[in-house]
């Protein structure tokens, strides 16, 4: 499967990629917002964070900024993030389990997303009678498919590196004992930039098997792979 982030990319592929990312950031926040909601906690919904309005969610760093300037430099994965959707451990039901609920909430939103688009892109092939990367590659649907499950994989990858404030600390903090604990809330300053330090190598590790899967899975027996 070509790298679909390489290369020449037009202002018409750099637009629908950003497209992607936003309705996936924004698809990751809303599902963080509903559990929450679920778990007892109403905060993020009288927010208005429990939306896809994406001005609801828009972070002018990691929704705007670094997104745009990995597409221009064509960066292989494209990723970023939206504002942390905050919630209450008082309104909780379980203030030990649910925060880790609601945290892993975004990343299987974006794998539920991924799952989904590799569905829709199986049924265009077949419906079209695709059979070659050419003919695929020449699909806007089918483009539009591989770029969501892509985006989606590399959320929710990213997200489940566990460095504060991604989800995977939350995730795992309560798991940790008292001295694990502390170290993570010491390192939460600069947590964000250890978390770019950290994507490309865990990006460049993970997401080939797990993108190699799903797309497995969306075109086996057609004649693609």
């Amino acid at each position: 499967m070509p790298n679909l982030f390489s290369g020449t990319i037009n202002i018409g592929q750099a637009l629908l990629q950003y497209i992607c990312l936003l309705f996936s950031l924004c698809f990751h926040e809303a599902a963080h917002a509903m559990i929450s909601n679920r778990c007892g906690d109403p905060s993020a919904r009288l927010m208005g964070r429990m939306t896809l309005n994406p001005l609801a969610h828009i972070d002018p760093i990691g929704t705007v900024v670094l997104p745009l300037i990995m597409i221009i430099t064509k960066v292989p994965f494209l990723f970023g993030w939206a504002k942390p959707v905050p919630f209450n451990p008082r309104n909780l039901n379980d203030m030990r389990r649910d925060p880790a609920l609601i945290a892993l909430a975004g990343p299987l939103s974006n794998f539920l997303l991924a799952l989904l688009c590799a569905v829709i892109l199986r049924v265009v092939v077949m419906a079209a009678g695709i059979t070659s990367l050419d003919q695929l590659a020449a699909s806007p649907l089918c483009q539009v498919a591989l770029f969501m499950i892509m985006i989606n994989l590399v959320l929710m990858v990213f997200n489940l590196i566990p460095v504060p404030p991604l989800d995977g600390h939350h995730v795992l903090y309560p798991f940790l004992p008292p001295v694990g604990q502390r170290a993570m809330e010491q390192i939460g300053p600069f947590g964000i930039l250890i978390a770019i330090f950290l994507a490309r190598p865990v990006l460049s590790t993970v997401f080939p098997v797990v993108f190699g899967v799903v797309l497995n899975v969306a075109l086996l027996g057609t004649g693609i792979v």
